[in-house]
Order: C-alpha cells, then structure tokens, then sequence
C-alpha cells in the first residue's frame, strides 16, 4: 500500500491573508514530496473559502515547479461544470507543465451549494450522468479528431491541444461510492477514489467489495488501483487527539451546510450548522470521530490502516484539510513519512519476496506432481 496526501488552500476567516494560504500549501506539499509519499491530490470548488481551487490544474501546474517526485492528482474534477475540449486541452497541458506527472481524477461533485451557482441549481446526483458522457469523449479528444453528438455535448471535429505528455493518456481515477460508478469506471479502466467518509471501519470493508465485484464482473479489464481517503492526524502525545477531533467536528458541520445546502455562507465562509442537522449524528460523537477516522499515534495509525490494506486499498490518502492547525498538519507528514511509511514498504517488499519464492518453487512443485 502507498501513501497519498489530499491538501487544498483553506482559510477560514477573512484575517488570514492569502499569502499565509499559499505559503502553508506550499510548505506541506515540498514536505510530503521529500517524505516519500506518491500522489498529491487536490479538489475542485468554487466560491467557498474553506477549498479555494477554481482551477485544480493552475494549483498543480505551480506546485510542479518546486516538487521532484511527487504525482499530482485532481480530487477532484467537477464533471458538470466543464466541456469535453476544454477538460482535456487543460488536462493535457497540465500533463506538459508537470513533466508527465499528472493524475487525472473527476467526479459528479458533491456540494448542493455549488451547484446552484455553478450548474443552474441541478440536484448534484444528476452529476454522474454528466461524467458518463464526459469522460469517454475526453479519452476520443486525446487520441485525435472526434466529433460529439451526446446528450449534454455537441460538437464537430475537433482534438485536444496539446495531446497529454503520458502515453496514451494520465491515469484517470473516478470517485465512486455506490456499486453502479464502481461498475462504470472500472469498465471504462479508470481506477477507483473512495472514502468511507466518517463512517465506522466496517464502511472499509462495504467499500472493498465495491471494488472487487466490480474487477471481478470485468476479467477483459487490466486491474486498476484503489485509492481511500480519510481525515488524518498522527501525533505522538495522545492529549492532542482531542484538537483534532474537535476541528473534524467542526469542519463536518461547514461540509453539512455544503453538501444539504441548509446554511448560510457568508463572503465565501460556510456557517456551521447545527448538531440536530447533521447526516449520521452518531458520527460526530467525539469517541467515534477519533475511532473512526485516521487519528491517533503512530502504533495506533499503523493498526488501522491494516484495514484498508485487507481491503484491497493500493493507495491511503491522508485527508488533512479540514481546519487542523499547521502544527499538526507538519506533525502528522513527519510522523507518518519517518514511522508509518517504512512499515509498509517492508511489508510490500515481503509480499514481493513471498510471490518470487512461490513463482520459482512453482515448476519443483509440478514436477513432484508428476505432471
């Protein structure tokens, strides 16, 4: 299993002056770059404070000029809110700008607030249809001239400009939770992005099996990559626990006021609604925030991330958005880049050993057999 880090620019009072914003995103990204972790990701929205990405490329394109290894990866593309030439010409660009380090991820988008400004107040689960149609025309755009006839898209030959740096294309990453998206993008070869979001553990193992119906049901399809994410905070002094879980609180009743659209957003800054609003109240339990999501110390962290790795996860994304002060941001890429990382390589490198041994004692084994 590898490891991911998902970071947006946030602010969360007009105090904070942008220059703080970017120097913070900056600061984290060069950290996980030099730690060792795989994937960068980072969101599309609009108009809200809290994730400040109108353009996920633009925020790639620049923090590709000061990173070395590190992919870096939109989670996500809002389907609804773009056209198929203008998606992947910008794609494809970013691709060049990136030196072929791009990580194509796209989503119907989740935010009801977002979309009665940006898709003329359509219910977001009608997003999914958009994505449908979307994708495969952008994957015809990238590889030559191609005309579109669709049902939300029309237009007559044309191609993408410039065509992406990879070949044939960036990897595309789709984000599913319910069975039929999981069917879709693995039919089409796209890999999976998931979170269990701040359900119990038992939500990993739901989600895992999304994942292996869906390869299974699709034997003519190379198997693709399962990435999960989760609010993250590592720490090594356990009384810090209770300032992450207090802000995972408070930055999930700002996402309620998003996602239900009951709230007010004020200048770009999301109201918390309150606890008698939320979806699922017995998550927002403080005990079951810290059992739940990725917190704790290292021994800790490493304990729960084996239930991601049963489940067939290939990537574990560390969700470190949601308010967590810089200090704890810093703490947790540290720790997790020096104690939690070097565990799984070596489990990795096992595994690796393990299958060599099996696949050169494989021809003995049939011999004995007499075959």
């Amino acid at each position: 299993m590898k490891f991911a880090v998902a970071l947006s620019m946030e602010r969360f009072s007009p105090d904070t002056p942008m220059s703080d914003v970017t120097s913070t995103m900056l600061e984290l990204v060069k950290m996980a770059d030099q730690g060792g972790f795989e994937t960068l990701w980072t969101a599309e929205h609009h108009t809200i404070e809290c994730t400040i990405s109108p353009n996920p490329f633009t925020i790639l394109t620049w923090l590709a000029q000061h990173t070395e290894r590190i992919r870096l990866g939109t989670a996500t593309i809002v389907a609804p809110y773009w056209s198929p030439i203008r998606l992947a010409g910008e794609a494809a660009l970013c691709d060049h700008l990136t030196g072929g380090r791009l990580e194509f991820g796209i989503a119907r988008g989740a935010y009801q607030y977002e979309f009665d400004r940006m898709a003329g107040g359509m219910p977001q689960l009608e997003g999914v249809a958009y994505m449908k149609e979307l994708v495969p025309a952008v994957q015809k755009l990238w590889e030559g001239d191609y005309a579109h006839d669709g049902h939300y898209w029309k237009f007559p030959l044309a191609t993408s400009v410039p065509k992406p740096l990879q070949a044939p294309h960036p990897r595309i990453w789709v984000a599913a939770r319910d069975p039929g998206t999981f069917d879709w993008a693995v039919g089409i070869g796209a890999s999976i992005l998931s979170t269990p979001l701040a359900a119990p553990a038992g939500e990993i193992a739901v989600l895992g099996e999304k994942f292996r119906k869906a390869v299974a049901d699709h034997p003519e399809v190379p198997r693709p990559r399962f990435m999960m994410q989760r609010r993250t905070c590592c720490y090594d002094r356990p009384e810090e626990a209770e300032l992450a879980v207090r802000h995972s609180i408070d930055y999930g009743r700002s996402f309620e006021n998003l996602f239900q659209n009951i709230g007010t957003v004020t200048n770009g800054f999301p109201t918390a609604v309150s606890y008698e609003s939320v979806a699922g109240r017995e998550n927002y339990k403080p005990e079951n925030v810290l059992k739940n999501l990725m917190f704790g110390t290292p021994d800790e962290v490493i304990g729960k991330l084996l239930d991601y790795e049963a489940a067939g996860v290939d990537q574990f994304s560390l969700g470190l958005s949601f308010n967590l002060p810089v200090e704890l941001q810093r703490k947790t890429l540290d720790l997790f880049s020096r104690e939690v990382l070097p565990v799984f390589a070596a489990r990795e490198r096992d595994l690796r050993r393990e299958e060599e041994r099996r696949i050169a004692a494989e021809p003995l084994r049939m011999a004995a057999a007499g075959r």
